[in-house]
């Protein structure tokens, strides 16, 4: 039976017997990771006690993914570590400065894997005075130790651990490199964020995505340009990260900038010409649960959407005519009108919602963007609507569109 099946069927005990008696290196690191996922399983103890053993482990990797599990477990399963490597009693109700200040004292353990347990329970604890500390760690000799260090002041988010994190931007192992990067964007402050802006060139995929992950954290235009060279990097995930932080930069910048900025966005993204990028913003737009995301989506849709998927396009912004949300609904709008073409296609799409029956409100942003992409048939039907309507909004909205139309026929 696969660890997977194992699982899925809640068997620890198997798990554990895997973990103690398994002569392949992988095979026991696969059972450490997934015993980290049930916390709350009847048998938590002798998970806990086997991850406690496994985390004594001659392998390296074994030892990492024993502690990783024991941090998933939480409820004093690192605790129950420390004490046992450093030979203390820390009892599960002391409080968290107590439990802190022993975590602190184990960083400086000559066992690594000590350290790296401390690392990964001062992450936990929270305790903003740990962060001197754990900067400390950064120089540590083995790698393991810097990552989770770098990580754990990522977590508690002080903005005391700025500068060390910068240093080990160019740390010569990626694990540590990539921790550092994803803490200094969990800091998110101003100098946290300018610090990640040569990241994106990073050698590692991981590194380069998370560094771009975090650019959307910024309240200025400062990384549009460093976004734009993303949307060309080799590496998928980080072209469609870098989207996503484009969205999510939209939503951040004060609204006094918001419209200069959107306005650079979509002169970069039309430059770029590459349609790979709308694949991502119709997904924003479909999926998000975000108000500020799916109005910038929308908006950026009808100026950057090419030939290219223009279809899927459409569909998604005629779909968001129908939104709740009368701002989205705008936008839509707006990019609809931008699409427009020679095809007719937006006015048929347009035409048939306005002849289905839908919410009046829909149905008048229906009708104004007609007034701006409609031929003579739109003038038609909107002449035909205007005396068949019950709903006066429908009838305003169709008299405006179809004066810009010609008038009424």
């Amino acid at each position: 039976m696969s660890l997977y099946q194992l699982e899925r069927d809640g068997d620890v005990q198997e798990l554990i017997r895997v973990l103690r008696e398994s002569e392949k290196e992988r095979v026991k690191l696969r059972a450490a990771e997934l015993l980290g996922n049930f916390p709350d399983h009847d048998d938590r103890r002798d998970v806990v006690n086997a991850l406690v053993g496994a985390a004594k482990s001659n392998s390296d990797a074994v030892t990492a993914a024993a502690i990783d599990s024991l941090d998933e477990l939480g409820d004093g399963a690192i605790e129950q570590l420390i004490g046992s490597m450093a030979g203390v009693d820390l009892e599960s109700d002391a409080a968290d400065w107590v439990t802190a200040k022993a975590f602190m004292q184990a960083l400086d353990s000559e066992v690594p894997e000590l350290r790296m347990a401390a690392a990964n329970g001062l992450g936990r604890l929270d305790q903003a005075d740990s962060v001197p500390k754990l900067t400390e760690r950064f120089e540590d000799p083995d790698p393991r130790v810097r990552a989770r260090a770098a990580r754990s002041a990522g977590k508690i988010g002080d903005s005391r651990a700025t500068d060390p994190l910068e240093s080990l931007l160019t740390d010569p192992k990626v694990a540590v490199r990539r921790e550092a990067a994803e803490a200094l964007g969990n800091i998110g402050n101003r100098q946290a964020l300018q610090t990640l802006l040569p990241m994106y060139e990073d050698d590692n995929e991981r590194v380069r995505r998370i560094a771009v992950g975090a650019f959307g954290n910024f309240e200025n235009d400062n990384p549009v340009d460093y976004l734009v060279e993303a949307l060309s990097d080799e590496s998928a995930a980080v072209r469609r990260t870098a989207v996503y932080s484009l969205i999510e930069l939209l939503s951040n910048v004060p609204t006094d900038r918001s419209h200069d900025i959107r306005e650079t966005v979509v002169e970069k993204l039309s430059s770029e010409d590459d349609q790979s990028i709308v694949v991502p913003l119709v997904e924003i737009l479909e999926e998000s649960t975000q108000a500020a995301q799916r109005r910038n989506t929308a908006w950026l849709l009808g100026r950057v959407a090419g030939e290219d998927g223009r279809g899927r396009v459409l569909d998604s912004l005629v779909v968001a005519l129908e939104d709740d949300d009368q701002m989205l609904r705008q936008f839509a709008a707006t990019s609809l009108a931008e699409l427009g073409g020679e095809d007719n296609m937006v006015e048929r799409r347009l035409l048939k919602l306005v002849e289905d029956d839908v919410d009046p409100q829909v149905k008048g942003q229906a009708i104004f963007t007609l007034g701006k992409v409609g031929g003579e048939r739109s003038r038609k039907t909107l002449d035909r609507l205007i005396d068949e309507t019950e709903h006066d909004i429908v009838r305003k909205k169709a008299f405006s569109a179809i004066s810009k139309l010609g008038g009424r026929i």
